[in-house]
């Protein structure tokens, strides 16, 4: 298929029987790829997130790589996201396949698809992303015709679930990765090297580029992990991390991209601070991502200052893992608030921790759209935050939302977790009952109480953290940890709004985070049977899973519900980590002592 083909396909097929047909066009303000430099380039590749548009714009990372690509000499990039359904159906019924959104390419004829697996959800989405391209499935049936399946992002640290259907997977960080992995496919080409050929070679090259069909996994007769062996010479047992080695000047768009309809985060998107120094111990990110690396506040208000003039939005998001933690928030806020607060621009703060905000309250004030404040508070007691090494305690909690109604702010969002280990009926009462504290806080600077939203997620044990080898509780659980809270509710006429995640997708989600590469059958048939688009609620069907489990043979409980040894070999130890693993059984040997420690002095 020519491209002027498709795309005439595309504007006259495709574009009139789709809802919202902005959100395929391209052309958006700021594009880099030009008409023709698709076909010009030494090294085509496409930048492809497995969600929708409105989701993929919002991601930072993806406007890194696209930005960074574009701007190596011979190279070409473009993007591609997953179709919304009404448009996979109009694809699918008039053979249209899976195209860039630039200018219209088929996505096939890249070099390089690079897939950034961002959620467990997404998953069924990389597999949906393949087959709409034309390019087959499992690694192994792909010939030089077909692009090399590159994945990277916070899910790759385990990428065994996807094992059969990727090439080569980055760990770490990709701004070095993707100029490095760049120049290698550029200079294969040059030398004549075919597509299959690069596999081994870039994983021979790179200790951070895993290959993961080059390698074998064996099983005891319990269905535990005996074994993973590289099958080819050459190839290391252990995966190292590649890190950016310039976090401060690293490469980030100067000009972003400004999307045709409205994305799910519709601000200029600036990283403050990479890494976390507090260690919360069910938190994935920040045990992978160290270490603790820091943008200047002249650098951060240079980028905004950049960003602004070229995208005209009135919103700058400073993001981070933990944004109150970046040591020099109250000159952050001082300096962006002179520069924007005169032209009416947002200062946007993800959940923060209030202790560390107090002193920029003042400035925040005069910044900040004082709608609405959002809290992760986690747990409802101080001594299960401490044995999550959560720190936010109490009194700095309600002293921080005085302060903050005082001066101005109104609503607040408060995000808790249930499911921890040594959880006590108490500890979820605690969660309504810290929340009505909350909102009665702005009575006390003369203000009816505040409008208090909860949310409620149920935890799930992730790979690196202390909490990988807990077993995750159920989903009847879950549902009544709900049905408590509702009742706690109405019971003290709370004026508080409970809000909940889905707890099967939370079963789902610990499923694909802690699995081995078996699970790849469960993602294939429940693809085949439909789904795609599993992060959105209408699209989400767990009946679809539990046929797939059933059908392959593979038991979920394995997986999420299962107490795990610390002698047992996980499916990500080939992986490579910041801590070492005799860190992380001490860190849950410490929870699990102070648990019980609690639960002996509640007991008493």
């Amino acid at each position: 298929m020519t491209t002027p083909l498709l795309y005439e396909r595309i504007s006259n097929e495709l574009l009139p029987r789709v809802r919202q047909p902005a959100q395929y066009i391209g052309g958006e303000v700021n594009q880099l790829v030009q008409p023709g430099a698709w076909e010009a380039a030494e090294v085509r590749i496409a930048i492809a997130f497995p969600d929708v548009y409105a989701i993929g714009m919002s991601h930072l990372g993806c406007h890194i790589l696209y930005w960074i690509a574009n701007h190596m000499p011979g190279v070409c990039a473009e993007r591609t996201y997953c179709p919304w359904w009404d448009a996979e159906e109009v694809m699918r019924q008039r053979g249209i396949p899976l195209f860039t959104w630039d200018t219209r390419q088929p996505v096939r004829s890249a070099d390089l698809l690079a897939i950034s697996l961002q959620y467990e959800l997404g998953f069924p989405g990389v597999l949906n992303l393949l087959d709409l391209a034309g390019i087959p499935l499992r690694a192994g049936e792909r010939g030089d015709e077909h692009p090399l399946v590159l994945a990277g992002g916070p899910q790759a640290d385990n990428p065994e679930p996807l094992a059969e259907f990727l090439d080569l997977v980055v760990i770490g960080d990709g701004e070095q990765a993707i100029v490095q992995i760049l120049e290698a496919v550029r200079e294969y080409k040059r030398s004549g090297v075919r597509r299959r050929e690069m596999v081994p070679l870039l994983a021979q090259r790179f200790p951070w580029v895993y290959a993961p069909n080059l390698y074998e996994a064996r099983y005891h007769a319990d269905c535990t992990l005996a074994e993973l062996r590289p099958t080819v010479a050459g190839l290391p047992p252990q995966i190292e991390r590649c890190h950016t080695p310039d976090f401060q000047d690293a490469p980030v768009p100067l000009r972003p991209l400004v999307p045709w309809i409205q994305p799910v985060h519709d601000r200029i998107a600036i990283e403050i601070m990479r890494g976390c120094p507090n260690l919360c111990r069910f938190c994935h990110a920040g045990y992978t991502r160290r270490p603790l690396r820091l943008r200047t506040v002249d650098r951060i208000a240079e980028l905004a200052e950049s960003a602004y003039w070229a995208t005209g939005l009135d919103e700058i998001g400073l993001l981070s893992l933990s944004t109150s933690d970046y040591p020099d928030l109250d000159a952050l806020a001082r300096a962006l608030t002179e520069r924007f607060a005169p032209r009416m621009v947002n200062i946007s703060f993800p959940s923060l921790r209030v202790d560390r905000m107090l002193p920029c309250i003042p400035e925040l004030g005069r910044a900040v759209r004082k709608a609405g404040l959002t809290i992760a508070v986690e747990a409802a007691h101080d001594d299960l935050r401490r044995a999550m090494r959560k720190k936010v305690a109490d009194v700095d909690l309600l002293e921080g939302v005085r302060a903050a109604f005082e001066a101005g702010w109104n609503r607040v969002k408060l995000y808790f977790m249930a499911g921890f280990p040594g959880e006590r009926p108490e500890d979820i009462d605690g969660i309504v009952d810290l929340s009505r504290a909350v909102s009665e806080q702005r009575r006390k600077v003369g203000k009816a109480p505040a409008a208090v939203t909860t949310s409620v997620a149920w935890l799930v044990p992730k790979p690196f953290t202390p909490l990988q080898w807990m077993a995750q509780p159920r989903a009847e659980y879950f549902r009544e940890v709900q049905q408590r809270l509702l009742r706690r509710a109405r019971e003290r006429r709370s004026p508080v709004r409970l809000a909940f995640q889905s707890p099967e997708k939370s079963i789902l989600e610990a499923v694909l985070a802690r699995g081995d590469r078996r699970l790849g059958a469960v993602l294939h048939d429940v693809w085949r049977r439909g789904a795609r688009l599993e992060a959105w609620a209408e699209r989400f069907r767990y009946e679809r899973w539990l046929e797939a489990f059933s059908v392959t043979g593979v038991d979920p409980d394995f997986y999420a519900h299962r107490e795990r040894p610390f002698d047992e070999r996980l499916p990500w130890d080939h992986v490579g980590a910041p801590l070492t693993r005799q860190h992380l059984e001490k860190s849950y040997a410490d929870v699990r002592a102070q648990l019980a420690s609690r639960a002996a002095s509640s007991t008493g």
